[in-house]
Order: structure tokens, then sequence, then C-alpha cells
């Protein structure tokens, strides 16, 4: 019997393969499914079975595309008129080899949520060995309720419940796999290491320990941000996902194809790390750092418009193609040869962006100079610690607060460590904002040579 992760960087998404006597099942594939197939033929297994835990909102699900790869059956909660796949029920169980696995109806973060708990029938007792758990229970956390049709104290109610009446009766010694990690928008405190057992859970995570009572409150008050690419991922992973069929690669072309490219509407991206894009930055452009490419793609891009994509380093251009499909974008047309280089040597016209030291930010704070601080974390990273006096913005809705930014005196945009803050300071170039400052390191920075916090 073998169990293996895969992980979506930039998602926090986790899912599993598991199988034994030549077969294996899959939990919530991604829609690279590559991955997957290696796995399996390692262990000389055959990919049957295709569970998914729910329909989920953050990112395309690889299911149909790795059963057309593999002929394995999809099996998803009935809760959901799916337009692919069969419904699996409570109580129903599917084996592979000595491995079983049993289906646990589990609403709340949706109304057809799924976890799965994972037998070995040769030991020759029914005590579960795993449990994958979907967006239910996360690792110091549980998932959002937002997304439910119901009320958000119905929903809290649905959730509370799956979890102290469906999982946690499991037993202690269980160990946990849920469907995402520190860092996803699905979940708002998930803890940034991964292993953990129902019965650590059950002490320690906080949410568990309210009443019932409490935890609907708890949870019906959280406000989770709503990034709007959420309704094409539901549209998508209700009908059934498109499939990527074979690698669809942009086309490399000079700075004057692309140039003209996005005269004509294309969207620009540019990968860089901050440091690079506050030297120099095609204007018009929107600056994501790879890393951050899955997390912040879906609040800013078109699905009906090109997308052309700015990097000096082939592999940083295939691995962007690779988070964007998972978004499901798929049309990724251009990049640029060369990177911006190739840009620059033809004369034409670049912006920059002025980058500002801790220690220059921590002066003016200290003899209050005007400036805007545009602080573009989220509300919880903002309770935990803030520079005074900070326009306090979330990324992902800045554009539609331009207005609550005033405009007569610069602008420094700010973040945890620079990565979201030069995000902002190209959308605020985009919409026409001049004196555009970045604060490279940002809040880490600030802590480091002693900036005023509250």
């Amino acid at each position: 019997m073998f169990l293996e992760t895969v992980r979506s960087e930039g998602l926090a998404h986790l899912s599993y393969l598991i199988g034994d006597g030549g077969e294996a099942f899959v939990i919530d594939p991604r829609r690279d499914c590559e991955p997957y197939l290696a796995i399996a033929d390692r262990h000389e297994a055959r990919i049957t079975r295709i569970f998914e835990t729910h329909r989920n909102e953050d990112y395309v699900v690889g299911s149909c595309e790795l059963a057309q790869r593999t002929g394995a059956v999809i099996h998803h909660g009935a809760a959901f008129p799916f337009g692919y796949g069969k419904p699996a029920a409570e109580g129903e169980r599917f084996t592979a080899g000595a491995l079983q696995l049993a289906v646990l109806e589990t609403p709340g973060h949706t109304a057809e949520s799924l976890s799965f708990a994972l037998y070995d029938t040769a030991t020759g007792d029914d005590e579960a060995v795993a449990v994958f758990t979907g967006d239910t229970l996360f690792v110091d956390g549980s998932g959002r309720i937002d997304l439910y049709p119901d009320s958000p104290e119905e929903a809290a109610a649905r959730l509370h419940d799956s979890i102290h009446r469906k999982l946690l009766p499991l037993g202690d010694s269980v160990p946990l796999f849920p469907a995402h990690g520190a860092g996803s928008v699905c979940g708002a405190s998930i803890a940034a290491r991964e292993l953990s057992t129902l019965g650590y859970e059950r002490r320690h995570n906080r949410e568990l320990s309210l009443t019932r009572e409490a935890f609907i409150r708890h949870k019906s008050a959280e406000q989770p941000y709503q990034p709007p690419y959420f309704r094409q991922m539901e549209r998508l992973n209700g009908e059934g996902p498109p499939l990527l069929g074979p690698e669809r690669w942009p086309q490399p072309v000079s700075a004057a194809d692309f140039a003209a490219a996005q005269a004509g509407g294309m969207q620009l991206v540019d990968l860089r790390e901050p440091e690079a894009i506050a030297g120099a930055l095609i204007p018009g452009s929107l600056a994501i750092p790879l890393e951050m490419l899955g997390a912040f793609a879906g609040w800013f891009l078109s699905y009906e418009r090109d997308i052309g994509l700015v990097s000096h380093h082939p592999l940083h251009i295939a691995e962007a193609v690779t988070r964007l499909h998972r978004l499901g974008y798929e049309r990724i047309r251009l990049w640029l040869k060369e990177g911006l280089h190739g840009w620059e040597v033809t004369g034409r016209p670049y912006a920059t962006v002025p980058a500002i030291h801790a220690t220059e930010l921590k002066r003016r704070l200290e003899s209050h100079q005007p400036f805007t601080l545009l602080d573009v974390r989220s509300r919880s990273e903002i309770a935990a610690a803030a520079l005074p006096g900070a326009t306090e913005i979330y990324l992902g809705e800045l554009p539609g607060r331009l207005n609550d930014i005033p405009v007569e005196r610069p602008i420094v945009t700010f973040c945890g460590t620079g990565r979201r803050s030069i995000i902002a300071a190209s959308i605020l170039l985009q919409q026409g904002f001049s004196g555009v400052e970045v604060c490279l390191g940002s809040l880490a920075a600030c802590k480091a040579v002693g900036c005023p916090l509250r």
C-alpha cells in the first residue's frame, strides 16, 4: 500500500495518490496530471478511480484530464448536479488490493463536500488508517462557509457537525490529509505544517475547542476574500473543465510584435522579482512575480483577452503557463524574447518604480512627512502588526478602491516582504497614478530596522 502527496505551488493545493494491488486512486487531482501518471508507473499501478472532495473554487480540477488519460471513473458528492462523473454516497466503499476508501458526507464548506476514510483490510480490523478531509478540516483550521447557498449559520452548523460527528469519531490516532496547506484562500488560519492527526486537532485546533454555538458564531463572523475568478472555477468544475490536450506553448516574439499585441489589447504580465521590476517595466504591464501568480492572477487578469508574459528565463515561462492553466487561463499567446532586455535595446520606453529602504520609511514616519503609505496586506495581517497612519486596502480589492487613495502626495506601496507591494505599484501605474514608490522588504524590513508599529 502506498500514499503520496502532490503539491501545487502558489495555490497551497494538496492532492493524493493511494494504491495497492496494482490499482491506484487519486483524490482532488490538479489539471496538469503528469505527476499522478509518473507515481502510478513507479508503483506499477493503474489509476482506476478519481475522487473529488467538493466542487473546487480556487483551481481547475484535473479529474476529466486524468480520466481521459487513464480511463478512470470519477466520483464526487451527490448534492451538486455535476456535468460529469458519478455521485458517491455515505457508506460506499471502494477497494484496491487491501486498501478500502469509505465515503463520508461532510457538508459545510459546500453542500456536496465529501471526506474519505482509508482502511487497510489486511489488518483484520475496521479502524481507519488515514482520512482525506478536503476543505472540511485543515491543520489548525476549518473550511470557509461563505460559498454555501444557505445562511452562514446553517453552513457553520453543518460544518461543525461534519467535523465532530463524522471525522473526529474515526479516532485520535488517524492522520489528517486536507486539500490545502498554509496560504490557501480556502481557510483563514491554516498552519504551515502538513502533519497532524485527528487527536492533535481535537486538542489543539482552536476552532475545535469551541462549543457548537460559539463555533457557529465564529465561522459566521469570518469575512474571507472572494477573488472574482472563483465564479469561473465554479462553472468549469461544475460542467467539467475542457481538456488541455497537448501542451500549448506561447510563441516567443520580438519587442515590436509584443508591443503591437499589447496595443491590440493583450494583457502583459511581468513575472520577474520585485527588485528587477522596480528597475524597469513595460508601461501598462501588470507585475506579478512568479511565486505570486497562483494567488493573484485570478484577481486581475481577464479570461476574455490574450496574455503575454515577460521574463528572460524560458523555465519561468513554462512554470507560469502551468500555473495559469491551473486557474483556467487558456489564451496565453506570447512571451517577450530576451525578456525586458529585448525591449530596452529597441529604445522603447519603460517605467520605473523608485524603491525606498525601510530606514527611509521609518524616517518619514517619525518626521511626519506627508505621504500615503498604502498597505495592501490582508485584514488578519494588519491586525497582527501595522504601521501608523497607513491607508489599508487589500491588494485584490485595490482596482475597485482607487478613489480611496489620496493623489496629492507620494504613494509608497507596502506589504509583508515586497512582492505584493510591487503588484500594487504596477496597478497604480496602469491607472495613471504618479509619484508611486515601493518599499522593498516592507514589514519584514521594517521590523528589522525598528519602524514604529501599532
